[in-house]
């Protein structure tokens, strides 16, 4: 996120597990949600160069991706559709010098994330949790015990469910392993890391 605000990125790519923070910064023309890998979020770069001239992605394991030529310290950098987590780096180390980082951290809205697994849990048994949940939202969290009411379901990879709190829980199968998924976020680390435990362990 830094990294996109520092090479002055108009608009984003990200998977729909990324953090809110994105969209509270305000800081992107366009923030569009994939579902999860890189290769879609590549492919949404067509769409987003239809209407920016800088386009960037990244992948909440630290690949960051360039989908245009973008101005860095007055010099082009070429657009880098692959994954990359070495250009984020040295862009934070040439800001650090002079205090740019800790500057524009101070910025970013807090917002704190968890996510953990359950393995050996079959793909159909994930589908078939997720189908039920996304019938029945309320009764989901009843039974966690969680007070509140959903206010959105995004179904762009799995469900992700938005809380009337500002809550995010987000279940999914995985891609490439028999597991259940279960991603958090809210506005405290505690709250996120339990969020998570009361999903999987209901």
């Amino acid at each position: 996120l830094i990294t996109s605000k520092l090479m002055h990125i108009e608009s984003l790519a990200v998977p729909v597990s990324c953090n809110t923070a994105i969209e509270k910064s305000e800081w992107f023309k366009q923030v569009n949600r994939t579902k999860i890998g890189s290769p879609y979020v590549i492919a949404e770069f067509d769409e987003l160069n239809k209407s920016s001239t800088s386009v960037a992605g990244f992948e909440a394991n630290g690949g960051f991706l360039l989908g245009s030529d973008v101005l860095v310290n007055g010099k082009t950098l070429s657009a880098l559709p692959t994954r990359d987590a070495v250009l984020p780096a040295i862009i934070l180390f040439v800001a650090g010098k002079g205090n740019g980082i800790s500057e524009v951290m101070r910025q970013v809205p807090e917002r704190f994330t968890s996510s953990d697994r359950i393995k050996d849990f079959a793909r159909e048994k994930s589908l078939n949790l997720i189908e039920l949940t996304k019938s029945k939202p309320e009764q989901f969290l009843a039974s966690l015990p969680l007070e509140g009411k959903v206010v959105n379901q995004d179904l762009t990879d799995g469900l992700r469910l938005t809380l009337d709190s500002g809550d995010i829980l987000h279940l999914r199968p995985s891609g490439n392993a028999p597991e259940l998924r279960c991603y958090a976020e809210s506005d405290k680390q505690e709250k996120a890391d339990s969020l998570v435990v009361l999903a999987l362990s209901a």
